[in-house]
């Protein structure tokens, strides 16, 4: 019999039907892991997932015994009010008063003192637990967690970053995370570590993975119309080197579009989607080319300087039906007018995979970068 009896009861879905319910509401490009799901040694569905950390095991003990001891209690009080409720119950229709004590010292100090022996025992417990995921130690890698609506952004400590967090076997890691607008919470179900990332200040969470595998991660504090979707994956690896294998992206080994399709998973797949669905945003897969009007009536054509007017200052030109007010944060500062490029290249490479190979074009009214030379005054130089 498992132990964890308690998860036996209500499982009305099958592993397989509720992974596919969760593949549909999940952010496009995100992998749903079916450790997510299902816990292997006990093939328990959709309860704990598999213990993944060194906190895990300490977190679900603790949670079992408060179980137990709740549900001794709880049987115990209600086959007493059951009990009570046949002896003293109204038998004919005389009324008969028996004397009734109104105070037993003894009584009071056992409802009194055996509880407690329970709950310090529970607290004790609760606490050194929650400070050994508060203190990180000395050697623990730093990763910086950015949350946005409604995108995750893992940078690490070699400048690498991902949509998906990636860790390292029996490392510890130290998550210091930050939020670009309101309040979020990353939540990892396999570590079972959980923190709050607060607008305006650093959260800090401290996990040591203990198992290879990719786990579910996702945002537990409402932020928007589209919190429930903001979900990806957390991969643990077997070292360093496997993991840069993951993390490490060279553009210049890429066609443009295939750069454009990463920053699409790191910045835009919260909030737009590739399936001709509109979203927060407009589906991209319909984006390039269209020809459509503002919310204030004005007509526009997606060519390549709507779109990096659109990227650069979202407020410029909102399209109608998503406005008055954007909802979409300027990324001027974040995606350089090359990053723009890439994701120019992959809006032709989603309506013709065969017309984006070829990098994006320049936009033709933007003025150069300073310090760099504009192609004819590179021409005279030559000259």
């Amino acid at each position: 019999m498992n132990w964890q009896i308690p998860t036996l009861f209500g499982q009305t879905e099958t592993a397989k039907t509720v992974l596919e319910r969760v593949q549909e509401t999940t952010l496009p490009g995100t992998t749903v892991p079916a450790s997510s799901i299902e816990r292997p040694e006990t093939g328990v569905s959709y309860w704990f997932p598999e213990q993944a950390s060194t906190f895990a095991k300490g977190v679900d003990d603790l949670y079992m015994f408060i179980f137990w001891v709740s549900t001794v209690f709880f049987i115990a009080i209600v086959v007493a009010m059951v009990y009570l409720c046949l002896k003293y119950r109204r038998r004919g229709k005389e009324i008969v008063v028996e004397p009734s004590s109104s105070h037993n010292t003894n009584l009071e100090i056992a409802w009194s003192v055996l509880p407690s022996i329970l709950l310090v025992p529970m607290f004790w417990w609760g606490a050194t637990g929650y400070f050994d995921s508060r203190i990180p130690a000395e050697d623990a890698e730093e990763i910086l967690v950015t949350a946005s609506r409604y995108n995750w952004l893992f940078t690490y400590p070699d400048g690498d970053s991902s949509s998906e967090l990636h860790l390292v076997r029996d490392k510890p890691v130290t998550l210091k995370m930050q939020s670009n607008d309101v309040l979020h919470s990353m939540y990892v179900p396999a570590f079972r570590q959980k923190m709050d990332i607060v607008p305006g200040r650093y959260t800090y969470a401290f996990m040591v993975p203990t198992k290879l595998g990719q786990y579910r991660l996702a945002c537990t504090e409402y932020c928007g119309e589209g919190h429930s979707k903001m979900r990806t994956l957390c991969e643990v690896h077997i070292d360093d080197q496997d993991r840069k294998e993951n993390t490490q992206w060279i553009e210049s080994e890429h066609a443009p579009w295939e750069n454009g399709e990463r920053i699409y998973k790191i910045h835009c797949s919260g909030c737009h989607r590739i399936d001709g669905q509109a979203a927060t945003g407009p589906a991209l897969n319909l984006t390039w080319n269209r020809e459509g009007k503002t919310h204030t009536g004005e007509a526009f054509k997606a060519d390549d300087n709507y779109i990096l007017e659109s990227i650069w200052y979202p407020a410029a030109k909102v399209v109608e039906g998503y406005g008055p007010v954007s909802k979409m944060n300027s990324f001027k500062g974040i995606l350089s007018q090359d990053q723009v490029n890439h994701v120019i290249a992959y809006l032709k490479h989603l309506q013709d995979p065969n017309a984006a190979n070829a990098p994006a074009d320049e936009p033709t009214d933007t003025e150069p970068v300073a310090g760099e030379k504009s192609t004819e005054e590179e021409t005279e130089t030559e000259a």
